[in-house]
């Protein structure tokens, strides 16, 4: 077809769509739309891998940078299409790429890609690419090459299109808060995968709709908007200043997107779906603030900053309030505040609408720099969350007042700046330990903070001195004991593990998130002791896991040894003396860091008293256990949750069809089901039941004294032979799992906010 007739066709409707108004509908139409699949994708198919990596929240994580860096290439294809293609032809261009991505549709995962022991990094990046890649990047293009469009359409507001990334938001907003809501809770991955690849049509036709309005707008000499930006923008282009400007505002919000969510869910609470909210307010921050006239007002933010960013510190070095208090009023508002700040920022630098594409490629750049810094490099060089403080700390270098200060400063006066800011801490830190000699490091954390506060507001007219004592806060707690830096921890794919004495200095503590996984007693640790250590927490002497040991030896005959058990999940290594002379004991471990930290009898005796060489196999155990032979355990134990997610693949009809396939005729299947934020056993007491010949009891371990040395519990036991099974019912504290109407789990579908409400409900 002539470019003469491509004119000839597009100027009718063309006109008529411009007489009533509709270019801007139909453009923020199918940028809402395209921004709809854009973030609806991203909890969909990271619920599709999350199964096959133990649940770990580093797969989260990884995704967010993952998708990040296929949007960085998704807006350099937009930022090259619009520079380099004739407009008559883009849109042709843009609709093929879109047809080839849609071969790839609907999507999921890879066969034949087992994932790695030990980190998964890589491995997880791969499966991404290759499942999902090809219809993100092409979807993810559309943000910039649409306003790159509508620039060229000759609308009244084309010359300044940026309010249409501020309307998208919406789109990827409603996709994220109704995800866990609505379309998890009320359609399987099939089923979400179908009605998302229908979604995708619909958009290749709005796109193609758009394309044909902008070959239209081509035909005709009417460019004058878009023209008079070009030449405007000719005649002041773009400084690598304001490049780096770009970079640094997207940098630091994305970044600190994903370290405040790991911060959130390692240190304060990990509560399903704590995720959503930073990301929901990292989003909103583009609809209140990407525009000419922001919907908060800017100066309140410049104020309640610093003031908000010293009280966190300030409990973050001694907490003395609730963890969800301090989430409330101080974590959620100064990530939100700091957002706000930087993305206000990257708005008054934006460019004339000629370089739109580049500036959204360099916002985009310094997005993945961010996600890469916290998700990937954070997690490798620190050995807690201390990167969420730092974060905080250039968010207050971002602010306009002292972005000012530093532009002004020449790079001579700069290097003497950086020397003076770094004498000073040191000089503080020297003063304060000698002044606080006596008092505990906490304590003097707290010193420097307060100390630190304090010149803050003398210098408050002093922008870089105000950079320095923000520096030395951060300093402080994260070189001094705080909520951040706490014990001996260290930090894999799969969290923070972290090895602390309890409050009384009994007990040594090992913690993941923020849930104990098993504790000893201090005095055992001591050199020459040589008894077996004293079981605590959730494995105490009568607790229901260890009393389902005995229930198997009976129910098997096996009272003086031959047992077969298996373990899932090995936690402080606490479940090994539960092992008898002569007996079998498998367990399995996901974490390395885990299995290092039992394994080292500086940190818990169990293993080296009890099982100094155990059988350890390591991987997810939906994997591992599949290769076992049938009917080889007469005990299997899964007690795997990491802090309090759930691992919901392990919870699935199908995953006890699994184990269960592995326990003997007359052995017993456990699940340790304690949570404190979702119903569990109402899942297991509707899922079991869809299982032929299986039979289920509830145990609920209630000491007569709740401490970290003996925690109540909730085990549920399946078995097929109901002789096995009434070995457990014969306790005190046990009952027959009755059937509930809740939906049952499977690999396809699972309802997690239900599980959670009806918790709240019974609370």
């Amino acid at each position: 077809m002539t470019t003469a007739a491509l004119r000839t066709m597009a100027e009718g409707g063309s006109r008529l769509a411009r007489s009533h108004g509709l270019v801007l509908w139909l453009y923020a139409a199918t940028m809402f739309l395209s921004a709809l699949l854009l973030f609806s994708i991203q909890p969909l198919f990271a619920k599709m891998i999350l199964p096959t990596l133990g649940g770990s929240p580093s797969v989260w994580a990884v995704s967010l940078c993952f998708f990040q860096a296929a949007l960085l290439a998704g807006y350099g294809y937009a930022h090259v299409l619009n520079h380099f293609a004739k407009p008559q032809y883009a849109p042709f261009i843009h609709i093929a790429l879109m047809a080839i991505a849609a071969l790839m549709l609907p999507f999921g995962l890879p066969a034949n890609m087992e994932p790695p022991t030990g980190d998964a990094y890589f491995w997880l990046i791969g499966v991404l690419t290759i499942g999902v890649g090809l219809p993100f990047f092409a979807v993810s293009a559309n943000a910039p090459l649409l306003q790159a469009w509508y620039a060229r359409s000759g609308h009244p507001h084309a010359r300044d299109p940026y309010f249409l990334y501020g309307a998208s938001n919406l789109g990827s907003l409603l996709a994220l808060l109704s995800y866990p809501v609505l379309i998890e809770p009320l359609l399987g991955l099939g089923q979400q995968a179908d009605i998302w690849t229908g979604g995708y049509f619909l958009l290749a036709a709005a796109i193609a709709s758009c394309g044909y309005l902008l070959v239209s707008s081509w035909s005709r000499p009417a460019e004058g908007d878009f023209e008079a930006a070009k030449s405007e923008a000719e005649a002041a282009p773009v400084t690598w200043a304001a490049r780096a400007s770009w970079t640094l505002y997207a940098f630091v919000p994305s970044g600190l997107l994903v370290a405040f969510t790991s911060y959130v869910t390692t240190d304060i609470a990990s509560a399903p779906f704590l995720w959503v909210t930073p990301l929901a307010a990292f989003l909103l921050t583009f609809v209140l603030v990407f525009r000419e006239r922001p919907l908060v007002p800017y100066r309140a933010l410049l104020v309640a900053q610093p003031i908000l960013f010293t009280t966190l510190l300030l409990t973050i070095s001694a907490p003395k309030i609730s963890e969800w208090v301090a989430l409330l009023l101080l974590h959620a508002p100064l990530f939100l505040v700091t957002t706000l700040i930087c993305h206000k920022q990257l708005y008054d630098a934006r460019p004339a609408s000629a370089h739109l594409t580049q500036f959204y490629l360099l916002m985009s750049f310094g997005g993945v720099l961010g996600g890469i810094f916290a998700a990937i490099v954070a997690p490798q060089i620190f050995n807690s969350t201390y990167e969420y403080p730092l974060l905080l700390l250039i968010g207050i270098a971002c602010r306009p007042d002292v972005q000012r200060a530093l532009y002004r400063t020449a790079s001579r006066a700069a290097a003497r700046n950086t020397a003076i800011i770094s004498a000073s801490l040191v000089l503080v830190f020297l003063v304060v330990n000698h002044l606080t000699t006596g008092l505990t490091a906490r304590a003097t954390g707290l010193v420097v903070i307060i100390i630190s506060a304090l010149f803050m507001y003398i210098d408050r007219k002093q922008t870089l001195a105000k950079l320095v004592h923000a520096a030395a806060m951060v300093a402080a707690v994260s070189i001094l004991p705080s909520s951040i830096n706490r014990g001996y921890s260290e930090r894999s794919f799969f969290g923070v593990v972290r090895v602390a004495d309890s409050n009384d200095g009994k007990l040594r503590l090992l913690m993941h998130g923020t849930t104990v996984h098993g504790a000893e007693h201090i005095a055992d640790l001591a050199p020459g002791v040589t008894t077996a250590p004293r079981a605590v927490t959730y494995y105490y002497a009568g607790s229901p896991m260890r009393e389902g040991v005995d229930a198997a030896r009976k129910a098997t005959g096996k009272l003086d040894g031959g047992l077969n058990a298996g373990v899932v999940g090995l936690g402080a290594g606490s479940m090994a003396c539960a092992a008898k002379a002569n007996e079998n004991w498998r367990f399995y471990e996901i974490d390395p860091v885990v299995v290092k930290v039992a394994m080292d009898p500086k940190q818990f005796t169990f293993m080296t008293h009890c099982m100094p060489k155990p059988d350890m196999v390591m991987g997810d155990a939906r994997l591992t256990l599949a290769r076992e032979p049938k009917a080889k355990f007469d005990y299997l134990l899964i007690d795997a949750f990491s802090s309090d997610t759930v691992p919901v693949h392990l919870m699935t009809r199908e995953a006890f069809l699994m184990f269960l396939d592995k326990v003997a005729p007359d052995g017993i299947l456990a699940m340790h089901v304690s949570n404190r934020y979702m119903d569990l056993v109402s899942v297991l007491a509707s899922t079991i039941p869809t299982i032929p010949g299986a039979h289920a009891a509830i145990a609920v371990g209630k000491p007569a004294r709740s401490s970290l040395e003996s925690i109540p519990s909730k085990v549920v036991f399946v078995s097929r032979s109901e002789k096995a099974l009434g070995e457990v019912l014969a306790w005190p504290d046990a009952l027959p799992l009755k059937a509930t109407d809740v939906a049952p789990w499977t690999d396809d579908y699972s309802n997690v906010v239900s599980a959670i409400w009806r918790l709240q409900m019974q609370n």
